[in-house]
Formats: C-alpha cells, sequence, structure tokens
C-alpha cells in the first residue's frame, strides 16, 4: 500500500500513462521535463513487482489494475529503461554536471556596474586596488594590448563579404576578356584583308593600345593568386581566434556565434576602464600620502628643526631636574641607590653614579675642596 501511495502521487504530476512510452523512446523534452524524468526514476518497476501484477491479473482476469499497477506494467513494456532515463538525465543535467570555473566574457562590462553597500565603490575598483597591492608594478593593461584595440576596429565579416565580391568581380573579368579576345581576332582577320587591298590606318594606336593589353591576363592572374593569400589568411586568423576561444573554455557553439570583432572590443573597453579607474586609486593615494606629509614634517624642514630644538629643550631640563634631585638626596638614601644605578645601562644613570661616589667621597674626607667645587661659597653646614 505504501508503494501503490507513492506512485499514485507521482502520477498526478505526470501525463497519462499512454504517453510515456512514446515520449521516454523520442526523449521528447517537450513531453517530460528533468522533474518528469526524475519522478519516473524512482517508479522504475522491480522484476519481482511484475510477477506479481502479472500473477494477479492471470487470477482475477476480469478485475480491473489500480492506477498505480498499471503504470508499472506500461513502464515495464519498455525495453531498457533504466538506460534510457539515465542517459536522457545525463544529456540535460552535464551543463550543472560539469561546473568549470570561469566566468562569460561578458562579465568584464558589469564590474563597473557592480558596487558594493558600504563605500558604494565598483567592483572593478576593488580589483584594481587588489592587484596594485599584488603586483605593484604592473602596467595599466590597456597599454599592453594596443593590437587588440586595433583589431577591434575591423569588421572581420566584411572582409569576408569583400573576399567574395573580389572572386565574383575577377570571374566576371575573365569572361570579359574572353569576350575582348574573340572580338580581337574577328578584327584581325578583318584588318589582314584590308592589309592586302592596300589599307594600314590606325597601326601606330593599336600598338599603344597593346601594351596594356597584352598585361590583362597576367593581372588577372595575379590579382587570383592575392586573393587566394588573402583568403588563406582570414581563414587561418579565424581559425586561431577559434581555437583561442576553445582555449579559454568556450563551447564550440558558442565559439560559431562569437564574432572577433565583438571580443576584442569587449577586451578593449574594459582594459581602458581598468586604466582609468587604476590611475584614480594611484591619484588618491598620492594626495593622501601628500596630505600625511604635511601633517607631520620631515626633519629637514623649518617646522621640523623647531620640533627637534624642543625635544632637546626637554630633554635637557628633565636631566637637570633629576641631577638636582640626586644633589639634594641624603648621603644614606644616596648610598642605597648607587648599587642599583650601576645595574641600569645608559650614559644619564652613569652620570648619576659618578655624581653620588663624589658626593660620598667629599662627605667622608671632610673636603672643602670638594664643597666649592660643587656649590661655589655656599658652607658646608648648608650641603650637610
Amino acid at each position: 500500500m505504501k508503494r501503490s501511495n507513492i506512485i499514485t502521487i507521482a502520477l498526478s504530476s505526470l501525463p497519462p500513462p499512454r504517453l510515456l512510452p512514446p515520449a521516454i523512446h523520442s526523449m521528447d523534452n517537450s513531453v517530460l521535463d528533468r522533474e518528469d524524468i526524475q519522478r519516473l526514476q524512482t517508479l522504475i518497476p522491480t522484476e519481482e513487482e511484475l510477477c506479481l501484477i502479472k500473477e494477479a491479473k492471470t487470477q482475477k482476469p476480469h478485475c480491473p489494475l489500480d492506477q498505480a499497477e498499471l503504470c508499472l506494467l506500461t513502464l515495464g513494456e519498455i525495453p531498457h529503461l533504466v538506460f534510457r532515463l539515465q542517459l536522457w538525465a545525463f544529456a540535460l543535467d552535464y551543463d550543472s554536471l560539469e561546473r568549470a570555473r570561469g566566468f562569460e566574457l561578458s562579465y568584464l562590462g558589469k564590474l563597473s556596474q557592480v558596487r558594493d553597500t558600504r563605500s558604494r565603490q565598483p567592483l572593478l575598483h576593488h580589483i584594481c586596488a587588489l592587484l596594485l597591492q599584488l603586483y605593484p608594478q604592473s602596467s595599466d593593461l590597456y597599454s599592453d594590448i594596443t593590437a587588440v584595440t586595433k583589431a577591434g576596429k575591423c569588421d572581420y565579416s566584411l572582409v569576408q563579404s569583400n573576399h567574395t565580391q573580389l572572386e565574383a568581380l575577377c570571374k566576371a573579368l575573365w569572361e570579359q576578356l574572353k569576350i575582348l579576345e574573340n572580338a580581337e581576332e574577328k578584327w584581325k582577320g578583318g584588318k589582314g584583308e584590308k592589309k592586302r587591298l592596300g589599307g594600314g590606318d590606325g597601326d601606330e594606336a593599336l600598338a599603344q593600345e597593346g601594351s596594356l593589353r597584352h598585361r590583362l591576363p597576367k593581372i588577372l592572374k595575379e590579382c587570383e593568386e592575392r586573393l587566394k593569400v588573402l583568403r588563406a589568411v582570414h581563414r587561418r586568423v579565424l581559425n586561431r581566434f577559434h581555437f583561442f576561444l576553445l582555449f579559454l573554455g568556450y563551447f564550440r557553439a558558442m565559439v560559431r556565434d562569437t564574432k572577433a570583432e565583438d571580443f576584442c572590443k569587449t577586451i578593449s573597453n574594459f582594459s581602458l576602464e581598468y586604466r582609468t579607474t587604476r590611475q584614480a586609486i594611484l591619484l588618491q593615494r598620492e594626495r593622501e600620502r601628500q596630505r600625511s606629509g604635511a601633517q607631520s614634517p620631515g626633519p629637514n624642514t623649518l617646522v621640523g628643526r623647531r620640533k627637534h630644538q624642543q625635544t632637546q629643550v626637554s630633554e635637557k631640563s628633565e636631566e637637570h631636574c633629576k641631577m638636582e634631585e640626586v644633589l639634594r638626596t641624603p648621603e644614606p638614601i644616596r648610598r642605597l641607590d648607587t648599587k642599583p644605578q650601576a645595574d641600569i645601562p645608559g650614559p644619564f644613570s652613569q652620570k648619576l653614579k659618578w655624581t653620588a661616589d663624589i658626593l660620598c667621597f667629599f662627605k667622608r674626607e671632610n673636603s672643602t675642596i670638594g664643597y666649592m667645587m660643587l656649590y661655589g661659597d655656599k658652607s658646608k653646614k648648608e650641603f650637610n
């Protein structure tokens, strides 16, 4: 009963069972779509189910079959049903199954239209910034593909039509040349009769005219050869272009529909937009660099020298205050402070150590000369 319910639900979305065999044989997408094929793959009857249905029909020939049983019997009569449905599904799913990594060429024209939600900058701006960060020595792209820009201005379909017209014109000229030769042969025959009768006027004009006339077959032949070369060059250029599109991942149907001039124009327009965006980013960075340089002056500028002098004065005043504090400190505390200061590196700590040692020596020796050297006319009592 569960199997019957599943089949009944699936049949509600499928065409009538009588239409299934011809649609499956011809793989008609207008009758069955991809979802219908997937439903049919779940309804494929097993040998056991077909045997049970046939036995029940033999035992009760007058009893009509259920809709689910009739569908299974109909599908069971189709030879190689599993293979047919698998091939049909593969043909429809191949494009999605392939999943090639890449992008269509038309995406290049949309990079300047897609913007982020925060800074409202186009996607092309972020791509340029990333490339400048990863490859700072890279070019602007537009100056490297000048040949592509020139190729985009050529209409290759017009070139092919011109070749066809030239070929038709050469054939027509050959026909005209044959007519002219036949007419000249008749005229030469009449001229011979005139010579015998004593006529001969116009020979000079015929000689002048014949200089170009006798070169016409050679000229037409050279034109035909040059036209063959042009057609060969045009064919080879288009073949290389088609091979290049196949290398990029184009399908053969897309290759036939893609025009060389449209392809080159798309690349050229993108490279021009890339160069403009790149120059704008570089100009913005230069302005930010100049602005930051104006806010923090260098050491060689006038403001920088003044700031350096102020820093030196403040350091000297701080050092002087620390020296006075050491001199005013009593002897027992100075003796305790001398040892740790000896471990501190730096010239200022060394000065403090030497000053403390000299004061302790003067105190110990009761040297009046030392008082006078350090404090001038101050008395020993004031020093104590």
